[in-house]
């Protein structure tokens, strides 16, 4: 039991505590008054003074980091990344791998990877060593000299030299070859000075003839014992082709069970021993489409990197940040060219009849782009360009005089007849999208002057195998490349 003297003491100290408890607060109170609230009054009457350096400070430091930022972009260099795989999408099918015979879109692309040429095209479309290290011409620019660079190696490991140029060269020659190229190369002889020099001895100068040495060159180690006759369908021109590009074959994956929805994807890897210099991307493939509408959905899908020979590049993709297009510039042409070994276009008058009767203004309206005429085959800016040289003006007029007076009169159903013969010509065109337009508007064009047109469209590959080597055509729709030295 606690007395009443213990009890009288713990009610004391309790009290002389609670005293003590008030007086620090109050203490806390007054301090807090004086040292905060007054200064805080105080602060308000230089707010504006603060204000301003806060203000000042805060653009200061705003002003050093875009004044960083701005010198981070100036002296920041874009490069590419090292690795990496790039996917490619293109229209056509793939047949040939071998430059002697790689002619389409698809089969150029992979050749260019595979093989590379005595020479090149650079960025700006001008003429580069490559294979070769120099050339040199005679006074009268009748033989050529080519110099070859050193220690290149075939993707087997094999030295490249002269004989793998003559080689390349003697059998586009070869009629049984059946090589495109062979037209181009008639009459030119080709020996090997030695290892590393390689002569071209024209049969008449030829200034440009450098710019035709862009051809892939072929292994003669693998290739020079195989018939000329077979060497168009030997396999090295689709599963194992080997060259001195900058990449290597890989494989190809065939899908689709017939020709209609037939797709190749074509894998490449880099050469480690290019001579120009070792590639930064890692792996190449190229994919193959039948349309067009198929390779945009494959892009939109992320399944490819990049498209080549899209006809127009969609709005879509044109808004999308994301992607870039290139338009390529080219030193070509799209023509109408007529056979005059026919017996209509023999005549002169017929084949002025219909340029006076071609409304080209119109043909450009098909395209849904902007294009230029052109008055011939040199083109704007070329050397030997002269712009008062204008092809004849569109004059339907004029052209049924040309027509009468050549004995091509119309008959009872509209169309031009001369001797109970109509006037009916075969008119063929690529399988190109701005091709066909065009070939259908020409078609109603000429029908207005008595003309039946039988219009033709044909795929790639068999136009370069097939109808331009026959000329099988009376009227033909088709693009060339003139090169920067018009050699026309």
């Amino acid at each position: 039991m606690i007395s009443k003297k213990i009890k009288l003491r713990f009610r004391r100290t309790f009290r002389r505590r609670k005293k003590d408890a008030i007086l620090v607060a109050e203490g806390a109170e007054q301090h807090l008054e004086r040292h905060f609230f007054r200064r805080l009054v105080r602060l308000g009457n230089v707010r504006r003074f603060v204000t301003g350096w806060i203000l000042l400070l805060v653009l200061l430091i705003t002003s050093v980091g875009l004044q960083a930022r701005g010198l981070g972009i100036y002296y920041q260099k874009i490069a590419p990344l090292e690795g990496g795989t790039l996917r490619e999408g293109a229209i056509g099918t793939f047949t040939n791998a071998n430059p002697l015979y790689a002619v389409s879109t698809v089969d150029g692309s992979v050749s260019k990877l595979v093989f590379s040429g005595l020479f090149s095209h650079d960025v700006n479309n001008n003429l580069v060593p490559d294979l070769a290290d120099k050339y040199v011409a005679d006074e009268k620019g009748q033989t050529y000299t080519v110099i070859l660079r050193k220690n290149i190696l075939w993707h087997d490991g094999k030295p490249f030299t002269a004989a793998d140029v003559v080689y390349t060269y003697k059998t586009i020659q070869n009629p049984d070859a059946k090589s495109p190229l062979f037209a181009s190369w008639q009459g030119v002889d080709i020996k090997a000075v030695d290892d590393y020099t390689v002569q071209f001895n024209l049969p008449s100068p030829l200034a440009p003839f450098p710019y035709s040495l862009t051809n892939g060159i072929v292994p003669n180690h693998l290739l020079k014992d195989i018939p000329v006759t077979q060497l168009r369908s030997i396999s090295f021109n689709t599963v194992s082709p080997v060259g001195t590009g900058p990449f290597v074959w890989k494989s190809v994956e065939v899908s689709g069970g017939n020709t209609q929805n037939r797709s190749e994807q074509i894998a490449l890897k880099r050469n480690t021993n290019y001579h120009l210099g070792r590639p930064k991307i890692e792996q190449f493939i190229l994919r193959t489409f039948k349309e067009e509408q198929a390779m945009i959905s494959a892009y939109q899908n992320k399944e490819l990197t990049a498209m080549i020979g899209l006809d127009k590049v969609p709005i879509d993709i044109e808004r999308d940040t994301t992607s870039t297009s290139y338009n390529i510039p080219t030193d070509g042409v799209v023509m109408t060219f007529f056979n005059m070994s026919t017996p209509i276009l023999s005549d002169a008058s017929v084949r002025q009849a219909l340029v006076y009767g071609t409304n080209r203004a119109e043909l450009i309206k098909q395209l849904g782009f902007t294009a230029l005429t052109a008055n011939g085959p040199l083109l704007r800016g070329q050397v030997g360009y002269d712009p008062s040289i204008v092809q004849a003006p569109y004059n339907i007029e004029e052209a049924g005089k040309l027509l009468d007076a050549a004995g091509w009169r119309v008959s009872g159903d509209g169309l031009r007849k001369k001797a109970e013969q109509p006037l009916k010509l075969r008119f063929v065109s690529q399988n190109v999208a701005e091709y066909a337009a065009i070939s259908q508007s020409l078609q109603k064009q000429w029908k207005l002057l008595g003309i039946e047109l039988e219009v033709k469209i044909r795929p790639e590959e068999e136009m370069q195998n097939d109808t331009l080597i026959r000329h099988d055509y009376d009227v033909l729709l088709y693009g060339i490349t003139i090169g920067r030295d018009p050699d026309v």
